[in-house]
């Protein structure tokens, strides 16, 4: 795990050398191990290095192959190296290793099938390769989106990095906000890829490469979720389908236990995590450390959850109680890790903190369970709109009166995408995810912009071009669910927030559940058998007894921190100077945030915390960059 960066364009680029020195140490915290730049005929490459598979130096990068021809820079892992190793070195010209590294793997790999070595690679990853005789470069990054790489394309210049500060400060970027990018981001507290909140800078695709010439820049979708389904498993009996996630599953654990240093996990006590632990000890010598965050207020803490979990496997465990004052204590650094505004990834910033103290340098994570197994409530909620999509048959004037009364009945609804759905013309997937994930409908947006339009909603975008355009229509309908999850909120939120998260202390989390096998069989898998009756009942069932009854009966709390409390106690005021400097920002009506806080701060059942808290990190990160807007 570590960070990259280069240049393609040295023509009239002063001391690229030194311009790179500067993009490596603005992201110094992803690799404190080694930092490394190459300057070739056409471009430069920088690397931080956090040095889990072969720790020598000899791994270091930028690496180069053995006649000098190609340089690479790589961030992530290729689990599955050590076979694709043996396959180069029984080819007709074997590569002559060097390294145990997986790098010299992938550069291998790269050398003797092109692009299409990147369908024989398991892992994550998002890497460069510079060739010194074409003066090409390639860039590509892995199927789910795990690991980040992004780019902006100037007249002359073609640069590239892990991460959003490095580019900004390889000075070629303007520091200006992309006015539609903000209106993505106050509806779903991010911005959906390609796009960033940067003018002008964007994130490669999952499962996309890009070729970069002096001529063109040219580039390919290599994998998509809707492409690559295993519908045959929408065929299969359910004992067949429990005993294939089963061994996909452990197979995933097991491989991403290769590692030369320190491993643990994630445990918050729910069934994601505690699977995850648990096959863990099952193919793992030695004792899983484990690692919480838990709190004092009941309502938010699964303290008791993972110590049943952590005494059902013998992990040694360790626990981070957390409290306002603490949080407080910590927001600057919290905030400064935000590499791009989120409001969400606090929680993760705090347990890889306290993982990274207890001397552990990788640890797995159960993210991307409640997205293939349609874990949230979102799912039974979607479907159950689905199956009452005779409601869309009702006049809307019909419909709006009942809105208001359930308005009335159920206050807190009004916080909520749902009348809005309710009032939709049709109840499709792509009608109703992407109301589902909601922060801000329009006609809230018109109450707190100045602008008088709004661009195209680009969930909705996202989810019409995989169902119709891509025909994932064709998929049972909790799995079209789950591929507006994988393609929006977990790519763009979840897996973002991890990976800056935790490499703000050069932690490495890598995460079973996107194993792309098991995510292409778990698509395929009908919904009579995936519609949670109880919590991922399918999970729990492919896992036989492996679970304690009180972990898979558990309600499902989430793993949150008591944001609500603190914005009224101790962030406060923090809160409060934030947001009155954002609604001085032009691009806002006078007045419209200050009043949204103040209503937050009345219990207003129309204000969600969770919306206004997105709003306090978009400022702090916009002074922080020097960010126009």
């Amino acid at each position: 795990m570590c960070g990259i960066a280069g240049i393609y364009g040295l023509e009239g680029l002063g001391a690229p050398a030194e311009r790179m020195q500067r993009m490596t140490d603005a992201m110094a915290h992803r690799g404190p191990d080694a930092a490394g730049v190459h300057v070739g005929g056409n471009a430069v490459l920088g690397h931080r290095r956090l040095s889990i598979i072969d720790l020598s130096s000899s791994a270091d990068q930028p690496f180069r192959s053995p006649d000098g021809r190609y340089v690479i820079a790589f961030n992530g892992e290729i689990y599955n190296y050590r076979a694709l190793r043996a396959e180069l070195e029984r080819a007709a010209v074997p590569y002559p290793f060097r390294t145990n590294s997986d790098t010299e793997v992938l550069l291998a790999a790269y050398l003797h099938w092109g692009p299409a070595c990147l369908g024989r690679l398991e892992g994550m990853f998002a890497f460069a390769v510079s060739d010194e005789h074409t003066q090409e470069l390639f860039i590509a990054r892995d199927r789910l989106g795990i690991k980040p790489l992004y780019y902006h394309r100037g007249d002359k210049h073609f640069a590239f990095a892990s991460e959003v500060r490095s580019l900004l400060a390889s000075g070629l970027v303007p520091r200006r906000v992309d006015p539609d990018a903000l209106v993505d981001h106050l509806r779903y507290q991010t911005v959906h890829t390609p796009a960033t909140l940067v003018k002008d800078v964007y994130m490669l695709e999952p499962g996309h490469w890009l070729r970069v010439s002096d001529q063109e820049v040219i580039g390919e979708r290599w994998w998509g979720l809707t492409t690559h389904v295993q519908e045959e498993a929408g065929r299969l009996p359910l004992g067949a389908v429990h005993a294939g996630i089963r061994t996909r599953l452990r197979s995933a654990v097991e491989k991403r236990l290769v590692s030369d240093v320190p491993f643990g996990a994630f445990l918050s006590g729910g069934i994601d995590s505690s699977a995850i632990v648990g096959l863990m000890a099952e193919v793992s010598d030695a004792p899983v450390h484990t690692f919480s965050v838990v709190f004092d207020e009941e309502e938010f803490s699964e303290e008791r959850f993972a110590a049943i979990v952590a005494k059902r496997f013998n992990t040694r465990h360790h626990t981070l109680r957390l409290r306002g004052a603490d949080m407080l204590a910590s927001l600057d650094d919290v905030l400064a890790s935000m590499d791009h505004p989120s409001g969400d990834g606090a929680n993760t910033w705090m347990v890889s903190r306290a993982t990274k103290q207890a001397g552990i340098t990788m640890a797995l994570s159960g993210l991307g369970s409640d997205e293939i197994f349609a874990g949230y409530p979102m799912f039974t909620r979607t479907l159950s709109l689905f199956e009452k999509r005779w409601i869309a048959q009702f006049p809307r004037w019909m419909r709006r009166i009942a809105v208001a009364v359930l308005v009335r009945v159920k206050p807190s609804l009004a916080r909520t995408s749902w009348p809005e759905v309710l009032l939709m013309h049709a109840m499709f997937a792509d009608d109703t995810y992407p109301a589902s994930r909601l922060l801000a409908t329009d006609p809230m947006l018109a109450n707190l912009l100045a602008r008088p339009r709004f661009p195209e909603n680009n969930v909705r975008k996202a989810m019409q071009r995989m169902l119709r355009a891509e025909g994932g229509s064709r998929l049972p309908f909790l799995s079209q669910i789950s591929l507006g999850e994988l393609d929006t909120y977990l790519q763009n939120v979840l897996l973002r927030d991890t990976d800056q998260m935790s490499m703000a202390h050069a932690l490495e989390v890598r995460v079973p559940f996107l194993d792309h096998d098991l995510v292409e069989f778990v698509l395929g898998v009908g919904d009579r058998f995936k519609y949670p009756h109880t919590p991922k009942q399918l999970l729990t069932g492919a896992l036989g007894d492996l679970l304690p009854e009180e972990i898979i009966n558990r309600p499902k709390m989430g793993f949150t921190l008591p944001w609500p409390h603190w914005m009224r106690g101790e962030l406060r005021e923090f809160c409060a100077q934030r947001l009155h400097q954002l609604g001085q920002r032009s691009a806002f009506k006078p007045g419209a945030v200050d009043a949204l806080w103040e209503g937050f701060l009345r219990k207003d059942p129309h204000v969600n915390w969770f919306r206004l808290w997105s709003m306090v990190v978009l400022e702090d990160w916009m002074e922080r960059h020097g960010m126009e807007l």
